[in-house]
């Protein structure tokens, strides 16, 4: 009997007793590739033994001290790092401790923001169906993802949505990637017009849409028109990077591919991967400026913000990446895994669609290839699939509800930086074995 109150309360999990690379083992002695980095997390996968000194070491230095107090070494040389490789016009770092607390950060950063600037009128939000931002009661109701959000509905502040770039679904037939995304970001300008430009504060949005609907990206230009609707009518554009960013799509932030900078950038998981729970607000000096010239200080908090465990694990996880040179890793096996799961899935009966970008990979399974016709939702084959993969000592991250929170099916594939072409095959091999299995 366990006294945890577990996600899904009837499941039997097994005991994760060890981790070493890109494998898990449980009590039993089983191994498990983790091809999906548990939710997109173990970047390094796990035992790094760089990520466990550095803990170790700053255990042994200091382990807790609370930000009304003072600043900390583990934070202080963090956010230089990130600062130093961040997107244009980003000048500094609010650390929490994972990408709900950031996203419910940023939400707030962007209304203080335009109060400290004297238009208190804006306060509307603006995101896209279908993606998803976080557990907490703001960022639920930015989120689209409407499984999540329709328990706690009457609790959720009003947000308003549109569509995603998702061109498997939307893009239609004989219309041009570059049509596709114009029409597709139109929509962000006909809702700000429609609700009253000098109301909207900010439009957020993933630009890798990553566990709600498998690893979307968007169509090229699509972002960099989006960044001129949101300069055009003073929109804060808050892109959330928190699954698809700090390497997983072979650059360190997903928006460089998209040629754009944001106002704010949210990231956590890769960032500390899984070493310590910690994640990020990157902002543009304009907001540190209004809040600086304005009340002179961010009326937000939690305990353990800038927290210099967290910080000091996060610092060696970015200092592996750089040293190993993981992100070419990330392009060179992104490439090879995405070519073998075209080998092996692109004339497969069920499965849709291919996508995503570097690391960071979803198919998208349906019953009817040619009609892209999705499979009952009471036949949960996401779920099947995991539990297939599972047997078989594969970790992938499946989901239901792809296309409209109720229908369709995807697995995410977000495997740690350090896999090889033995490890890429045979993830593919397994992940093969489960779809077949569970879509007989």
């Amino acid at each position: 009997m366990t006294h945890i109150l577990h996600r899904q309360i009837h499941a039997s999990l097994p005991v994760a007793r060890g981790g070493r690379g890109v494998e898990l083992f449980d009590a039993a002695g089983k191994a498990y590739v983790d091809a999906s980095g548990g939710a997109a997390v173990s970047c390094l996968g796990h035992g790094h033994p760089d990520v466990v000194d550095a803990l170790k070491k700053q255990a042994e230095t200091l382990a807790y001290a609370h930000t009304s107090f003072f600043t900390n070494e583990p934070a202080e040389q963090l956010a230089d790092r990130l600062i130093a490789g961040a997107p244009e016009g980003i000048s500094h770092a609010y650390f929490v401790s994972g990408g709900s607390e950031a996203n419910e950060a940023a939400l707030k950063m962007a209304r203080q923001y335009f109060v400290e600037k004297g238009e208190p009128q804006r306060h509307r939000i603006i995101a896209r169906r279908q993606s998803y931002h976080g557990n907490t009661l703001g960022t639920l109701a930015t989120g689209g993802n409407e499984w999540r959000r329709e328990p706690f509905r009457p609790l959720l502040i009003e947000t308003h949505h549109i569509d995603p770039c998702y061109a498997y679904r939307y893009q239609e037939a004989g219309e041009s990637e570059e049509a596709y995304g114009l029409r597709a970001a139109q929509a962000l300008e006909d809702k700000i017009n429609e609700l009253g430009p000098d109301t909207v504060m900010a439009f957020v949005a993933e630009p890798v849409v990553g566990a709600t609907a498998g690893a979307v990206p968007a169509v090229s230009g699509y972002f960099k028109r989006i960044r001129e609707i949101c300069d055009r009518y003073g929109v804060l554009l808050i892109l959330d990077e928190v699954m698809c960013g700090m390497g997983r799509t072979g650059t360190m932030h997903a928006c460089e591919q998209d040629g754009i900078a944001p106002d704010m950038m949210t990231i956590a998981k890769g960032l500390g991967g899984g070493y310590q729970p910690i994640g990020a607000v990157l902002l543009g000096q304009h907001i540190f400026d209004a809040f600086a010239e304005g009340s002179g200080l961010f009326q937000h908090g939690h305990t353990y913000i800038c927290h210099p465990m967290a910080c000091a694990a996060a610092l060696a996880v970015q200092d592996v990446i750089e040293r190993d040179g993981l992100l070419a890793n990330v392009r060179e096996m992104g490439a090879y895994l995405r070519e073998r799961l075209e080998a092996r899935f692109g004339n497969h009966a069920h499965v849709g669609d291919i996508r995503g970008r570097g690391l960071f990979l979803g198919l998208e399974l349906v019953a009817d290839r040619s009609g892209k016709e999705p499979f009952d939702p009471a036949r949960r084959v996401h779920a099947a699939v995991k539990k297939e993969a599972m047997q078989r000592g594969l970790m992938v991250y499946p989901a239901g509800g792809t296309i409209d929170g109720t229908r369709g099916d995807h697995i995410l594939l977000a495997p740690p930086f350090i896999i090889d072409r033995v490890v890429a095959d045979t993830i593919v091999e397994r992940l093969g074995e489960a779809v077949d299995a569970a879509t007989a």
